[in-house]
Order: C-alpha cells, then sequence, then structure tokens
C-alpha cells in the first residue's frame, strides 16, 4: 500500500485553516501530520477536511498551545498518546493503518531562550522530554513504525544557516544533539529526509522576524521524518515544500513530506 506522508508545524489549525485545506487540495498527501494545533480536538476544523477527502482523524489538543493531530485518507486506529517528562502537553499522538504501520506524531518542547537548565526551566524540561523519548523506544522497540514532528533540534551542521554562529543557540546545541541522537539509537530510526537527500543545507524554518526570509534563509531543519530500519528502505520521494513558508499569513514551518512503498 503506497501513500504519502507529510508533518507540517501550523501554529494554530484554526487560524490557517485556509492553508491546511490548500495543502490537501494541492499536494493530497494520504496523511498529514500537524503541530501545535493550539485547539481542543472538538474545535478543529475537521468537517472542512472531511469535505476534501480526509474522513479520520486523531488528535490530543489544548486551548491556546501545542496540540498534535493526524488527519487521513486511510483508515487510522489510535494506539498511544503518550505526555513524556509528565508536562501535562498534548504532544505526542500516534496511530495505525490498515497495513501494520505506526505513526508516531511528536511536538518536542521548544526549550526557551537560553540552553541551561539551571537558569531556564523550559530548556530542562525539553531535555527531559527527549530523555523519557529515549526510555520509551528502548522499553519498547518500535517496529514498522514512522515516526515525525517538529522535534526542535536542527541536527546536523548542514541543518543551520550557520553552525558556527548557532553552536550556543537553543536547537543546534551540542547537548540537544546528542539527547536526540539518543533517542534515534533507541529505536533504531532512519533519518527518511536525509536518506533521500544525504548532502547539502536543508531546513524547514525560518523565522518570522527576518524581514526578507526567502533572502536571508536563515533556516533550520527543525521537522523530520523517520522510520524503523525495517521499512527505511521502503521510504522516498522526500521533499520540503518551501513555497508554503511564502503563503499568506504562513506558519513559520514549512511541510515535510515523503512516501512509502509497503
Amino acid at each position: 500500500m503506497p501513500f504519502t506522508l507529510c508533518t507540517w508545524n501550523i501554529n494554530s489549525v484554526r487560524l490557517r485553516e485556509t492553508l491546511v485545506a490548500r495543502l490537501l487540495q494541492e499536494e493530497g498527501p494520504d496523511v498529514l501530520c500537524l503541530q501545535e494545533c493550539k485547539s481542543p480536538v472538538e474545535k478543529i476544523p475537521l468537517e472542512a477536511f472531511r469535505a476534501l477527502g480526509y474522513d479520520h482523524m486523531i488528535a490530543r489538543g489544548q486551548k491556546g498551545y501545542n496540540g498534535v493531530a493526524i488527519l487521513s485518507r486511510l483508515p487510522i486506529e489510535e494506539v498511544a498518546a503518550h505526555d513524556h517528562a509528565g508536562l501535562g502537553h498534548a504532544r505526542h499522538i500516534a496511530g495505525r493503518l490498515e497495513n501494520g504501520v505506526t505513526i508516531h506524531n511528536f511536538y518536542v518542547p521548544a526549550g526557551g531562550d537560553e540552553p541551561d537548565r539551571e537558569k531556564n526551566e523550559k530548556f530542562g524540561q525539553k531535555l527531559d522530554y527527549l530523555t523519557h523519548m529515549r526510555d520509551d523506544f528502548h522499553a519498547n522497540r518500535p517496529e514498522r513504525a514512522i515516526l515525525v514532528g517538529d522535534l526542535n533540534i536542527a541536527p546536523r551542521e548542514d541543518d543551520v544557516w550557520s553552525h558556527k554562529q548557532l553552536l550556543k543557540v537553543v536547537s543546534h546545541t551540542p547537548i540537544e544533539v546528542e539527547h536526540l541522537a539518543q533517542v534515534q539509537d533507541a529505536g533504531d530510526w532512519v533519518d527518511v529526509t536525509r536518506q533521500d537527500i544525504p548532502d547539502g543545507p536543508l531546513y524547514s524554518w525560518w523565522s518570522y522576524r527576518a524581514k526578507d526570509w526567502e533572502a536571508a534563509d536563515r533556516g533550520r531543519r527543525l521537522d523530520h521524518v523517520w522510520a524503523t530500519s525495517d521499512i527505511a528502505g521502503a521510504a522516498h520521494g522526500s521533499r520540503v515544500l518551501k513555497s508554503a513558508r511564502g503563503w499568506d499569513k504562513p506558519s513559520d514551518h514549512a511541510p515535510v513530506f515523503a512516501s512509502f512503498d509497503l
């Protein structure tokens, strides 16, 4: 069952309902994983998405912040929703397709501005969240699984516009990169995007602060698609839809796609 999956930090699904609809109409992914929905589940505009053929949704929501959802044209059954590190945040949802593939949708905490857990509680929460992710994958080794989402870490030097200038900036610090690597190792996850696009700069997020984000191109690759090694070889066609960052009233993240022949 071949299918195409997309992950997108939408930064308010209700505020950007028309952008989600545009993506569904123009790109037609079989599965769309959204993060930072900023909405209770019952207020997500599901009827508008159903009208476009996306009859299935699993989600966890909160008013005004966090929130994750999976919209699908394919039947999907909820199998987990973890509250890693006990933060009480809606940051994870997992569902299983009829072909047995489990899709994990994560929104990892951003971590604040100061990369020091003693000075910045949010940074400590981010590291703790990643540690709990690692421990869960150690305890429950995933098989035939895909992990997507805004992981809020750009791990490689060419995942940021300036490795040297961002080494002490939250999202690219060595301790965050190490924590993410431990999560990846614990689940035997393969970075599908970099499997398909191994070389060169690759970004999925550009700050709202830039006057001309496209000209400056000071991006970071914060949004990821991983697959367990038993199905990673079936992945192909990875891409970032950079043009969506230039849509009217956009999210600061661009959608990331991958296809799987399973």
